[in-house]
């Protein structure tokens, strides 16, 4: 599936989802995320893993005010900044919490605004050398939105978060390693490969791997007794897949185990 903005490929069980407008560093618009809730119906039906990332130069500079994500009143006293946010990014942004699969996000260059929130949200987030992540709302009088502030407090904690968000500083992919932002640097030329390595993992994984990252969204939303409920819960549906007993009896018999997503 290819679109104007946004494009989807597949690598056997693997779907890269690709933000496609280099011109504006792949700047979000109203088209690229109705385009992207289609990618991710399919992504739901077939893939075992996902990548996300952005083409050209860039990752994803934020919202493009002129693409319908700046509001659309001129009334100081009646516009509105955050429309968009109800009714395009915030439901984008769960569907990614709520995928059933795992998912990488791949970023090179800027990421920036709404950007940066998409790509802090991956369960395993690789950057290459030329990566930096920008909290821009500050420089244009706006907050944080698309869950980056509760992504950021909850990934590097308060004072970091609080620098990030108020003075608007780009942080370099260096740093954000050093600080447990992200979870790999790479050199720019191998970051396509080293993602898609690291997702055909996570596509040759057990079906336990969605409940997992259900439990981590759920370490980090709720409370210890929400974990300890989650953790039993899931572990008994896990407990009931394929790919579990296909798990204990590779254990048993000494052999690597042939997972089938199921």
């Amino acid at each position: 599936m290819t679109t104007s903005a946004l494009s989807l490929e597949w690598t056997g069980d693997v779907a890269t989802i690709r933000m496609n407008d280099p011109p504006s560093l792949n700047a979000v618009t109203l088209e690229m995320i109705e385009a992207f809730d289609r990618a991710l119906d399919e992504v739901r039906s077939r893939a075992r893993a996902m990548i996300l990332t952005g083409a050209g130069k860039a990752f994803c500079s934020g919202a493009n005010l002129s693409g319908g994500m700046g509001g659309d009143d001129a009334d100081p006293e009646t516009f509105d900044a955050g429309s968009s946010l109800d009714s395009h990014i915030n439901p984008l942004m769960t569907r990614l919490r709520d995928l059933p699969v795992p998912w990488i996000s791949a970023v090179r260059g800027a990421a920036a605004g709404v950007g940066a929130s998409l790509a802090l949200a991956g369960d395993l987030i690789i950057a290459s050398d030329t990566a930096f992540f920008l909290q821009a709302f500050s420089r244009i009088g706006l907050v944080p939105d698309g869950g980056s502030s509760h992504l950021l407090v909850r990934t590097i904690g308060r004072p970091r978060a609080m620098e990030l968000m108020l003075l608007g500083d780009r942080l370099p992919a260096r740093t954000a390693l050093e600080w447990g932002l992200i979870n790999r640097m790479v050199p720019d030329d191998q970051l396509d490969a080293a993602a898609m390595e690291l997702a055909q993992r996570l596509a040759g994984g057990a079906r336990s791997l969605s409940l997992i990252r259900q439990l981590a969204w759920t370490a980090v939303d709720g409370d210890w007794s929400a974990a300890l409920a989650s953790e039993r819960q899931l572990q008994r549906a896990a407990g009931r897949t394929a790919d579990h007993r296909e798990g204990v009896a590779a254990f048993l018999d000494k052999r690597a185990a042939k997972f089938e997503g199921r």
